[in-house]
């Protein structure tokens, strides 16, 4: 069915409207099938219609061709599969023995590119998923007979590289490595799975092989940064995207106010059910992207009430069977549903075909997953892209400022494979798969090998470093943690693993009585046994949420840079940080109002990191000296910094932690601290030291735009900070930012 404007033009108007423009459409620049493609492969191509290349697809053709290592980093339903799935079909039709492999950052997309790959009926094709799903019994049939082995980098590390005698075949015929969906291996998990990949390059060496890595990642800013982290050497960037796409409305659409002098808003999730419903009932598909699983069914419900009827709509989050996802991207995708509401979680593995409308509920962190939730808007014929904001102060923000959101550049994607806390445990793994020596250090890196002299259990033989243990080193490590000190998350009445908790997290987040929320479902913690390191959680359905009070400290170890920036001393460097939670309030959902007080009696923590922390020089505090107004001032300062540097980071919110104080103990001066919020830092800080300017003039201006005098974006109109009631001061921390930035 075409579209047109027409058709959703008369919602786009009122209050509410922030901003409304339009991307052009792009036509496609294409390139002819490859000469030497083989016979098969074309046909098979031809099968699905495919007559010709995208560009930027016969550029990964030919970069593949020379040998070279690659990173496809192109848009939404750019034809990036294709562009990393020919190279692979080419070789295994012309040398079925010759073996690939594929790395998926989830179970669902594995199962997804299964479909896609047995969709080709290339004959010489044999292609198996090998994950922690697999049947034991079947095993050992996928290593002896698949050629194309789709699995996840979890499984890669503790069930194929510790067992790579069961492998040697795969190993010794390994041709490809795909790594798809790239931009999500960053931070600490992207830390760890660099490691990982390194230790397939090696025992792929070991047996003979030199595997191709061909990566794909949605639009980033340094692709051929994360690639080379990852691989531990340099890829071709294919860049440059070559496909079509339909003219695109785009919208920020702000709800409306309900009380003028608080700044208080109408829900964004009736505001997003209300113009679902709208376009729904016009007979456009449309996808609407929620934060949480509650959200996403309560935006179903609330658009299900006003349409009278759901047979059209559908929610779809985690928690859902395979064939249950199967079925609802089938009616999606031949027109029987019309309106699905989806967590972000889930938007790396939807398939869903041909939209004409996608709604985002809320920011979704970063610039990268906004522009990849749009994507998949106008896929028929002209599109619209809409961002209902959350009262969140960042959202309220880009309502404010629409060029400061539709202007920026995507983030970068930040990882320190070198990082202690997460190298020890592979250099220990990588030394029972194989004696470590000097020939590793071009492929392990510099610092593995400076590691392996370090570590108690390993061993210096002739052959190298060896593992001295009894146990396999690879099932300590969690590919998700810094450290093997993690806390895990149980399901009480189930015994379903939840996820994790590293040690410095653990306390603030899973402490007794602390409501824990996972893929949106919300569970209360019933016990935290410190020494088992677990916490037993429970179903919730109260209507109140938690927020840890702790004391914090933070000790500088040594500067690594000391730079003069806007007029005052910034610094990059070591820190260490002490922190105690003392209890937890519990806050009404719905009025934000604190219910109770809980003390806790637990233990200190106590973690070593980056950071970034700065003195301002006296006259920037002028008139903010007395009372409470100087530590408030900071503090605001403190919170909103934190709150933006995800917009130069890529990262979350709670991957940051931040200090301020009005008497740091070691500089003698008011000093405000950002450190890295995972044991040993993972390159958050650092990138905002580079960028500290524009980082400070962007929190600037959110905060000139908050209403109220107080408040900060961590606590929206609060006059105080939810931890220990300490006081904020919004109009002082804006004196203190626009004071620096004079010095610009």
């Amino acid at each position: 069915m075409a579209t047109s404007v027409a058709l959703w033009d008369d919602l786009l108007v009122g209050e509410e409207l922030a901003y409304l423009g339009s991307e052009a459409a792009r036509e496609a620049r294409t390139a002819p099938l490859p000469d030497d493609l083989h016979p098969r492969v074309r046909e098979a191509l031809a099968a699905q219609g495919v007559e010709a290349l995208y560009a930027h697809q016969a550029e990964a053709w030919e970069a593949a061709a020379r040998g070279e290592h690659l990173v496809v980093t192109t848009g939404t339903a750019s034809g990036k599969t294709l562009a990393f799935n020919l190279p692979v079909l080419d070789v295994l039709a012309r040398e079925p023995k010759r073996r690939a492999l594929y790395l998926y950052p989830t179970k669902a997309l594995a199962q997804d590119q299964l479909r896609a790959l047995v969709s080709f009926r290339l004959p010489k094709l044999r292609a198996a998923i090998y994950d922690g799903d697999t049947e034991t019994e079947r095993r050992r049939q996928v290593r002896k007979w698949a050629n194309l082995i789709l699995s996840n980098p979890d499984m890669l590390h503790v069930g194929v590289l510790p067992h790579h005698d069961r492998w040697g075949d795969v190993l010794t015929n390994l041709s490809y490595v795909i790594v798809d969906e790239a931009h999500v291996y960053r931070g600490v998990f992207g830390s760890h799975v660099a490691n990982v990949l390194r230790r397939l390059r090696r025992l792929a060496r070991v047996y003979g092989a030199e595997p191709q890595f061909l990566l794909a990642s949605a639009t980033i800013a340094n692709p051929g940064e994360l690639a080379s982290s990852l691989l531990g050497a340099e890829a071709t960037v294919i860049g440059g995207d070559a496909a079509p796409r339909a003219e695109r409305a785009v919208a920020l659409w702000n709800p409306p106010l309900t009380d003028e002098e608080l700044g208080l808003r109408a829900s964004p999730l009736g505001e997003a059910s209300r113009l679902m419903s709208e376009l729904v009932s016009r007979g456009l598909r449309t996808l609407c992207f929620a934060k949480s699983r509650r959200a996403a069914e309560l935006i179903h419900r609330f658009t299900a009430d006003r349409l009278g009827d759901d047979s059209v709509l559908s929610p779809y989050r985690a928690g859902y069977t395979p064939a249950q996802r199967r079925e609802i991207e089938r009616r999606l995708l031949e027109g029987e549903l019309l309106g699905v509401s989806a967590t972000n979680a889930l938007a790396l593995g939807i398939d869903v075909g041909l939209l004409d409308c996608v709604l985002s509920v809320g920011f979704p962190g970063t610039v990268a997953s906004l522009r990849q939730q749009w994507g998949r808007a106008g896929r028929r014929g002209h599109g619209l892209a809409v961002l209902v904001a959350s009262e969140d102060a960042l959202d309220q923000y880009f309502m404010r400022e629409p060029q400061t959101l539709l202007g920026r550049r995507v983030e970068a994607a930040l990882l320190d494979h070198e990082n202690p806390r997460v190298l020890d445990g592979h250099v220990r793994a990588a030394a029972f798969e194989a004696p470590l020596d000097d020939a590793d250090r071009d492929v392990l890196g510099e610092a593995a090998l400076e590691r392996a002299a370090a570590l108690p259990e390993l061993r210096r033989t002739k052959a190298g470093y060896v593992w001295a243990g009894r146990d396999y080193p690879a099932a300590r490590v969690s590919l998700r943690s810094t450290g093997p000190e993690a806390f895990t998350i149980v399901e009480g009445s189930t015994g379903t693993l939840l996820g994790i908790a590293e040690q410095e997290r653990a306390y603030s987040t899973v402490h007794e009585g602390a409501i824990y929320l996972h893929l949106g479902e919300s569970y209360r913690v019933a016990a935290l046994d410190l020494a088992s390191r677990t916490a037993l959680v429970e179903p919730f359905s109260g209507d109140y949420y938690t927020q840890a009070k702790k004391e914090t400290t933070t000790a500088i170890v040594e500067p690594r840079r000391v730079e003069l920036r806007l007029g005052l001393e910034l610094s990059f460097g070591r820190v260490v940080v002490t922190e105690q939670v003392v209890g937890y309030q519990k806050k009404s959902i719905q009025t934000q109002e604190s219910l109770e007080l809980v003390a806790l009696d637990l233990p200190q923590t106590e973690f070593e990191t980056e950071a970034i922390w700065f003195l301002p020089e006296p006259w920037m505090l002028e008139g903010l000296e007395k009372g409470q107004r100087l530590l408030g001032s900071l503090h605001a300062a403190e919170h909103s910094l934190i709150a933006l540097l995800p917009l130069w980071a890529m990262c979350d919110r709670w991957d940051i932690g931040g200090l301020s104080t009005n008497l740091h103990f070691q500089t003698g001066r008011p000093t405000i601290f950002v450190y890295d919020g995972h044991a040993g830092g993972v390159g958050i800080t650092e990138r905002g030291f580079e960028a500290f300017e524009g980082w400070v003039e962007d929190t600037a201006k959110l905060l000139a735009g908050c209403p109220g005098e107080r408040g900060c974006p961590s606590c929206v109109q609060s006059p105080k900070c939810g931890n220990l009631n300490e006081p904020l001061d919004k109009l002082g921390a804006l004196a203190l930012l626009r004071r620096m930035l004079a010095r610009a």
